[in-house]
């Protein structure tokens, strides 16, 4: 369903812009089917999160995740169901165990804020921003802008996540940056037979 109306869309826009290619279409029907089978996906996981009673939970960990998640990327599960596992996964995990998990005394939090961070620095340095062959990030500036925003973005999160005084609040946001971070990596993409596409089109 989702893929069809994507695919309709597309079609009208090359219509309607003649100029677009098909390798370049074919991009713009993977960008619409990641916006609108988000949705859907979305509404799903907050409805679910309700009836558990960690409603505002759930989405107090998708929202913080999102602004390190739109600059650093990641890699996309093949199809609809699986994203949408994949998600319930990554949101109910983190904070089912961020609600049961402990971290005293303080300076145990310092200490694994401390190497969430550096992990992350790393995995940015090296992957960020991590890209796919269907939605390809081609253009230097933005690769760097993107970046750039990563490393602010990793960093502000684990900041509050010291400062705001609510453990499960502290560990969702300690969580955030940790799966972010790893989502992004080599092994990730191998587990999940994902493609940098910067890397694939840099070396045709």
């Amino acid at each position: 369903m989702i893929d069809k109306i994507c695919e309709n869309l597309t079609n009208k826009i090359q219509k309607e812009m003649p100029e677009i290619s098909d390798e370049r279409a074919e991009i713009i029907k993977y960008g619409l089917q990641l916006i609108i089978g988000e949705i859907p996906k979305v509404i799903l996981l907050i409805l679910v999160a309700i009836i558990m009673k960690i409603g505002w939970l759930v989405i107090f960990a998708y929202l913080t995740m999102l602004p390190y998640k739109i600059v650093a990327g990641g890699f996309h599960l093949k199809t609809h169901i699986g994203c949408t596992i994949g998600t319930f996964v990554v949101y109910f995990g983190n904070v089912l165990i961020s609600k049961n998990l402990l971290l005293q005394p303080i300076y145990i939090k310092y200490i694994i804020v401390g190497v969430v961070w550096i992990i992350s620095i790393i995995m940015i340095s090296l992957y960020a921003p991590a890209d796919t062959i269907n939605l390809p990030i081609l253009r230097k500036k933005e690769r760097k802008t993107k970046k750039i925003l990563s490393y602010i973005f990793a960093t502000i999160t684990l900041i509050v996540a010291i400062l705001v005084n609510n453990n499960t609040l502290s560990n969702i946001l300690i969580l955030n940056v940790l799966i972010e971070s790893i989502s992004i990596s080599k092994l990730a993409y191998k587990l999940t037979k994902n493609e940098y596409g910067y890397i694939t089109y840099a070396n045709d």
